[in-house]
């Protein structure tokens, strides 16, 4: 696991000789179904070990040490017919017997998979190099596995098409460790994307809580749960949450949007939700219509948000990430707003510079703290610098999570300093609910802008301007 980047490099460049594959979506898809497979196979020799009555949902033809583990074992059109014509059709269509739990959660992922290879003799090369140079063997192993997915991340430059993007790791970090989430508490992602969030809540949870017992083990296992309507995020993060101990993830393959507002009952809320719901999309039609008409919107961050609200129970905590247009929106927006003042105690924004979100998108985006159950006496914000010397994030120089020793140092002792400041809601009322306020405490001298700089702010208020006339057109429509 010492060269990761070049193991996933060697192997794309591997793929790209296939006349099957077209394009980084569909290398990503590919490797992804194999390594759940290799990742599954690994985990179900530590259960076989631990567990003398464990019997695989797989059946034993189809187990990755039966057909892929021989480097000398079938190749060519051998091996393309078995995995397309045995292996795919069998799993997609999983009987499940014994462990179902296990066998769903394979099934689940199997469903929207696809094999795109065409030559058989390549599709062996691809997996006896991943046989050879990714080995899983210590917990180490495991845990610098979440270094393949951001390498497969970057690489999938069209990430940020329809409003998703990559979450750095700095930031699903910070969040996690200032909501501490505990040990028997329910947590929900319900967009969670390749579980980078929840990867952090395990992390958080057994770092500061040792969970040490088969009890402990499970209850973390039951308390960690996401939602990912889209297929290969949805496999990448069942893998990533196997990886990370948890047996048999609880990881929806779903869209909690298509859900009415009614079919939410008190046994369905959760203690905590962390997340960075989609921004800058739009749902389909129809969806708006199972939420209450003051919230019906078709702009994803906004009817993510009125839902996380609507599933906290009275004392749940959330962070999540939101765009700047969020802050300044109307209309639906200024509604969500309103709720959230009224049934939540909104205590903490933060306040990203440019650039967290690159290469993938521009927007400038906020951190959101709350409790649910009680109103809003006071907003505390938070502007986040740039580190001393950089004037921009960017893909290869992205946020720290060292950066965020400033607002950790004064998380618990408030005071008011060159980069925070307080709003009460009534103030927040008063400005009909927009929580877009500049840090009046800024010392910083006039900053003379360069042309490259004054683009940048041309662009980034074209955006700004784009979110609010769509916010108008539904308004009027």
């Amino acid at each position: 696991m010492s060269n990761l980047t070049s193991t996933i490099k060697s192997i794309q460049d591997i793929m790209r000789k296939d006349a099957g594959v077209d394009g980084d979506a569909q290398r990503i898809s590919q490797l992804g179904w194999m390594l759940f497979l290799k990742i599954f196979d690994t985990k179900e020799e530590d259960w076989e070990i631990t567990n003398d009555n464990y019997k695989s949902p797989i059946p034993k033809d189809l187990r990755w040490r039966e057909w892929a583990a021989d480097e000398e074992g079938m190749t060519g059109d051998e091996l393309l017919g078995f995995v397309n014509n045995s292996l795919f059709p069998r799993l997609k269509d999983l009987k499940l017997k014994g462990n179902k739990d296990a066998g769903l959660m394979v099934k689940q992922v199997f469903e929207d998979s696809y094999n795109y290879m065409k030559s058989g003799t390549l599709l062996r090369q691809v997996i006896n190099k991943i046989n050879s140079d990714i080995q899983l063997t210590s917990k180490s192993d495991r845990h610098q596995f979440n270094d393949i997915y951001e390498q497969i991340l970057r690489d999938l430059q069209s990430a940020g098409n329809a409003g998703e993007f990559y979450t750095p790791r700095a930031v699903t970090q910070f969040i996690v460790e200032m909501i501490a989430p505990k040990l028997g508490e329910v947590v929900l992602d319900p967009a969670c994307g390749t579980a980078g969030f929840l990867t952090n809540v395990i992390d958080y949870i057994e770092t500061h809580q040792k969970v040490k017992t088969l009890e402990q083990r499970q209850q973390l296992q039951n308390c960690i749960t996401g939602v990912e309507k889209k297929p290969l995020p949805h496999m990448l993060a069942t893998t990533n949450l196997i990886l990370h101990g948890i047996e048999v993830p609880v990881i929806q393959h779903d869209n909690l949007l298509n859900r009415s507002w009614t079919e939410w009952s008190n046994k369905h809320r959760v203690d905590v939700i962390v997340t960075n719901p989609p921004f800058g999309g739009m749902e389909e039609d129809g969806v708006e219509n199972n939420f209450p008409a003051q919230y019906r919107t078709r702009e994803t961050a906004n009817l993510f948000m009125s839902l996380v609200i609507h599933l906290l129970k009275d004392g749940g905590r959330c962070g999540l990430v939101l765009p700047d247009g969020f802050l300044f929106g109307e209309g639906v927006a200024t509604r969500i707003k309103e709720s959230l003042l009224e049934k939540c105690n909104l205590h903490s924004i933060v306040r990203l510079p440019n650039g967290v979100f690159a290469p993938y998108t521009g927007i400038k985006t906020n951190l959101l703290f709350f409790t649910k159950g009680g109103p809003t006496k006071d907003v505390w914000y938070f502007e986040h610098p740039y580190p001393h010397g950089v004037k921009n994030y960017n893909k290869t120089k992205p946020i720290n999570i060292k950066e965020f020793d400033l607002e950790k140092a004064w998380w618990n002792n408030r005071q008011e300093n060159a980069y925070a400041w307080k709003v009460s809601a009534e103030e927040l009322k008063k400005r009909n609910y927009n929580f877009d306020i500049k840090n009046p405490n800024s010392t910083e001298a006039q900053h003379q802008y360069t042309s490259n700089e004054l683009i940048d702010l041309l662009g980034q208020s074209f955006v700004q301007s784009n979110q609010l006339l769509k916010q108008l057109k539904e308004e009027l429509v």
